[in-house]
């Protein structure tokens, strides 16, 4: 789910869905992090 919903925000925020992401890679699953990152 948080995959999804990132991936719906970076759609208006990319900047701060690829910080989110960065800050807290280790801490999302691979599905989570390629869904974030999708149309990055």
């Amino acid at each position: 789910a948080i995959g999804w919903a990132l991936r719906e925000y970076a759609k208006t925020d990319p900047e701060a869905v690829k910080e989110f992401v960065d800050e807290n890679f280790d801490r999302l699953s691979g599905l989570s992090r390629r869904e974030a990152t999708k149309n990055l």
